[in-house]
């Protein structure tokens, strides 16, 4: 075997290790994040899950045996049984939607070869970047619950002490301390309408889902809008009928838009509204009213926590009009400057009106749009 082979053979030996090595890292680190998120679902504590993710995240980093964590929040500190502070220190800072601060530090006990940063990789940024969204986002859904409680006893006991009409005045206003984001060219067809919605968060309680269901088997009228014009993505709906269980799923999956339905109950779906943009401030979030008499409500002023208020007029396209409004807010700024696609402005200020213009006005454009596509493609024949 001559040298040049020889080079070879172990420049490969050496790739297959880093290799090896690159995939055991990020298995650490998936493991670290799936352990996190498992002790975060649990019924413990805040100082518990906290202590808990000190002793795991330790095994997530290069040289676990020389590594220890603390973590700092709310004016106590948590750390690994074997915590000692070094100079050899990654951090990652934190905050809740009440102002507290909180910090996660990773040290290392001796010294180690430079990298990217000190001694830690890059990806060892990521992961801690990660952790702290992951606590930050669990530690906002809790005190989102307290907010809530909160503000429901306050608006009972003002409903029983006054006779007035606005009986969540007060509970709003500390709320608002914590709540305040076929084309013929096939190259540019792929470029459109980068944003879709997928998966959308249903928030309605008990009843109202109920009279949504009576007037007309709501899911399956949607998924049959949806299949006879020819529309691919379904969006898949998750209904939930509590504010805790909406934080709840919020904290650990993703959805594309938020729909929230006011019936008998007038404040909690605003409350709630305000505390899901103040820690998810890019979901969407659409109000959807039960009848036409609620609309005078926002008539002077619309919450700023709601993108766009609809109403409820038992017909399943309302829900297909919500979905293309949302689609086309995200994507009109790229659609009209890659693909130059055309407007329709609406001017309409009535939600009572523009709900149900907006189900037919979409539905006619597809079915338009359907047409010309099929026309174009019997030219080419």
């Amino acid at each position: 075997m001559d040298d040049n082979a020889l080079n070879q053979r172990n420049l490969n030996s050496e790739e297959i290790k880093q290799i090896l090595f690159e995939k055991k890292e990020r298995q650490k680190e998936l493991t670290a994040i799936n352990k996190t998120t498992a002790i975060l679902k649990g019924d413990k504590p805040i100082e518990d899950m906290l202590q808990e993710i000190c002793s795991i995240l330790p095994k997530a980093w290069q040289y676990p045996e020389h590594c220890a964590v603390r973590i700092k929040f709310g004016g106590k500190s948590y750390s690994s049984s074997n915590y000692k502070e070094t100079k050899w220190v990654q951090r990652r800072m934190f905050e809740t939607i009440d102002d507290k601060e909180g910090i996660i530090e990773i040290f290392y006990l001796k010294e180690f070869p430079v990298l990217d940063e000190g001694p830690f990789m890059k990806e060892e940024r990521h992961l801690i970047n990660n952790m702290s969204i992951l606590i930050s986002g669990y530690l906002n859904t809790i005190i989102g619950k307290r907010l809530l409680k909160v503000s429901q006893i306050q608006e009972k006991i003002q409903k029983e002490e006054t006779t007035q009409a606005d009986a969540g005045g007060m509970s709003m206003q500390l709320l608002q301390k914590f709540l305040n984001k076929h084309n013929s060219d096939r190259d540019i067809y792929h470029d459109l309408m980068p944003y879709k919605v997928r998966e959308i968060l249903l928030v309605a309680n008990l009843y109202d889902a109920y009279i949504i269901e009576k007037e007309g088997r709501f899911f399956e009228q949607l998924t049959g809008e949806y299949y006879q014009l020819n529309l691919s993505s379904v969006p898949r709906i998750t209904g939930v009928s509590s504010p805790e269980e909406a934080l709840e799923k919020l904290q650990f999956n993703h959805y594309d838009l938020v729909i929230l339905m006011m019936g008998i109950d007038k404040q909690t779906p605003i409350q709630l509204s305000g505390i899901i943009r103040q820690i998810y401030p890019d979901i969407p979030i659409l109000l959807l009213l039960n009848n036409n008499s609620d609309v005078g409500t926002f008539e002077n002023k619309k919450p700023t926590s709601i993108d766009k208020i609809f109403v409820w007029n038992g017909d399943s396209k309302v829900f297909l009009a919500m979905v293309k409004y949302i689609e086309d807010l995200m994507n009109i700024d790229n659609d009209t400057k890659i693909g130059l696609v055309r407007i329709i402005l609406l001017v309409e200020d009535s939600a009572r009106y523009y709900s149900r213009f907006l189900p037919i006005l979409y539905s006619i454009v597809i079915e338009q749009t359907q047409h010309l596509i099929e026309e174009v493609n019997t030219d080419s024949l």
